[in-house]
């Protein structure tokens, strides 16, 4: 069986660092591609880079992951050029940019650097006790029971036609945080909720890049629903995600001079924080 993810994140190796994409038109949100889809691409480019020029050091899995926005992606063809930085022991960090022709134009689209290693060896019995120990452990917010939920394919026609990208989830909203979609937002700044993908591909590392920016923006539930393009996102890829229903969380605490910072936290169905992020978007006009 073919994923919708893995097929519409594909790529091909063109030689000398350069990978050629489709960007799919499913994954439209806005007036642009949904950026968290774009850093997957480039995340499996990275990946493939490291593969090809390093094949004995296992760097495939992304451990940070921070781009800049540069202009907005359409759907159609893209290539992705990645320069290897630096390769060491444990970590190799590459830097990539998704590229697309206009009018015989390259334009760049998203800038990004990415940190690379294996996130099976960075965790141990030992280092993880220990960590364990600081109670520092960041955690899942308690959501209603999954049939209390609110399906994100049941949006209202005017959200669905902003981002078409919600039928490729299956993700179950908290009530509490959805009310938006009926005109009654929390004004809060938070969106919350079950998550998995439509066709029910297992999450991955690479995934989880995708899954940072999946929720509608935290702006919805202040009331001000549209398109607010990221300028930045940083990710962080903590661990690799145990199967079956993840919780992701977006809250936001500042608005000002026309832009608003969203957190986004991932945890797995055991419960783990695999992924983390923080991105810089323009407050929707």
């Amino acid at each position: 069986m073919t994923y919708e993810f893995d097929r519409d994140t594909g790529i091909q190796a063109f030689g000398d660092g350069r990978y050629g994409a489709v960007l799919a038109p499913g994954w439209v949100v806005g007036g642009g591609v949904n950026g968290g889809y774009l850093l997957a691409i480039i995340g499996k480019a990275i990946a493939a880079e490291l593969a090809e020029r390093f094949p004995t050091k296992g760097h495939v899995d992304p451990f940070s992951v921070s781009s800049h926005f540069l202009s907005a992606s359409t759907p159609g063809p893209a290539y992705v050029v990645t320069e290897v930085v630096r390769s060491g022991g444990r970590f190799s960090t590459v830097s990539a940019t998704l590229v697309q022709d206009v009018e015989g134009e390259p334009v760049p689209r998203i800038a990004a650097t990415g940190t690379y290693g294996d996130l099976d060896r960075a965790h141990d019995p030992a280092s993880d006790a220990a960590a364990a120990a600081l109670g520092l452990a960041l955690p899942a917010p308690l959501l209603p029971p999954l049939e209390q939920c609110v399906e994100s394919r049941d949006a209202p026609p005017e959200v669905k036609a902003i981002a078409p990208l919600l039928d490729r989830f299956g993700t179950r909203f908290d009530p509490a945080t959805a009310m938006w979609a009926l005109g009654q937002p929390s004004k809060q700044g938070v969106i919350q909720g079950w998550f998995k993908l439509a066709d029910d591909r297992p999450l991955d590392p690479i995934a989880l890049l995708m899954v940072l920016d999946a929720l509608p923006p935290t702006t919805f539930d202040l009331g001000m629903p549209g398109w607010a393009p990221t300028l930045e996102l940083t990710a962080h890829v903590r661990a690799k995600p145990a199967p079956g229903w993840a919780i992701v969380r977006h809250a936001t605490r500042t608005m000002a001079g026309g832009l608003f910072e969203e957190d986004c936290e991932v945890w797995d169905s055991t419960g783990t924080l695999v992924a983390q992020s923080r991105q810089l978007a323009l407050q929707p006009r």
